[in-house]
């Protein structure tokens, strides 16, 4: 699969969302454990119209790995280093969509003056961040965090 990541755009949106929704739906059942709600809740504002004020913020970035045309992963970070959102569509998964969007993140993180990257991992997640070599804040925490 060869991707690449650029800067997200309105006309993403839809093809966007659908990703992340996707990805939350699909891969994060050890978080949300099939629960109605919780998901319900989890995408609530996983939007079209929210995916324009993600473009709109002055304060974070938002980036779209594409394969083939096709958006693949979708990845937002703010400008003190915090990564917001780090989703892969289901079918891409374990196919480097992830790492790929997370090293463009930390790169944006290091192109604003950022030190250090942090983030509020997914159950299902952890285990690829911490082989990307963020360290969680605490044992009991999904906090991870990793120096640039």
């Amino acid at each position: 699969m060869k991707i690449t990541v650029r800067k997200g755009c309105g006309a993403d949106g839809a093809e966007a969302v659908n990703v992340v929704r996707r990805s939350i739906s699909e891969l994060c059942i050890a978080d949300h454990e099939g629960d109605a709600r919780e998901v319900a809740d989890w995408l609530s504002n996983k939007t079209e119209t929210t995916w324009g004020e993600w473009l709109m913020r002055s304060d974070a970035t938002v980036l779209v790995a594409v394969n083939a045309s096709e958006i693949v992963g979708v990845g937002m970070i703010n400008h003190d280093g915090e990564v917001l959102l780090n989703y892969v569509r289901p079918d891409a998964r374990f196919s480097g969509v992830s790492k790929a969007l997370l090293e463009s993140l930390e790169n944006v993180a290091i192109e604003v003056g950022s030190r250090e990257c942090i983030l509020e991992s997914t159950k299902t997640a952890r285990k690829f961040y911490e082989s990307c070599g963020y360290k969680s804040t605490n044992e009991t925490s999904l906090t991870l965090a990793k120096l640039l």
